[in-house]
């Protein structure tokens, strides 16, 4: 049996988008999400990711940026990974090593739309005053 395409979706509030993709591949044949990276403790993704089965990890400031473990993290548990409303900057190791194998569904315009207070509405009302 050839194994699933493994999912690792990275989130760091509510979590909708993230849910919705739990709940679209939960009966796939061939992919799963494997697990929620989320970067505030306080995210509610985290209980509602683990009321349905996936494995939620924090990964903290220096994880990301000073120590390689959010990428060990993602060698050893992703072939893909998901930016659901994920509200930092990826660090050029994690882009490297999986490149074309980052999918980024946020609405923003990135680089120039995103970043800090960069999300949902906001992100809209910034493009639209920028015409």
């Amino acid at each position: 049996m050839l194994s699933k395409t493994r999912l690792v979706v990275m989130a760091s509030g509510n979590g909708t988008n993230a849910l919705n993709i739990i709940k679209y591949f939960e009966n796939d044949q061939n992919i799963e999400v494997n697990s929620i990276i989320t970067n505030k403790k306080t995210a509610k993704v985290i209980d509602k990711a683990e009321l349905l089965g996936v494995k939620t990890t924090f990964m903290g400031r220096g994880d990301f940026y000073e120590y390689d473990n959010c990428l060990q993290y993602l060698k050893q548990n992703a072939d893909y990974i998901i930016l659901a409303g994920f509200l930092w900057k990826i660090p050029d190791n994690i882009i490297k090593a999986f490149e074309g194998k980052i999918i980024n569904i946020h609405p923003s315009l990135l680089p120039k739309y995103g970043g800090k207070g960069m999300y949902g509405a906001n992100v809209h009302k910034a493009v639209i005053d920028n015409k």
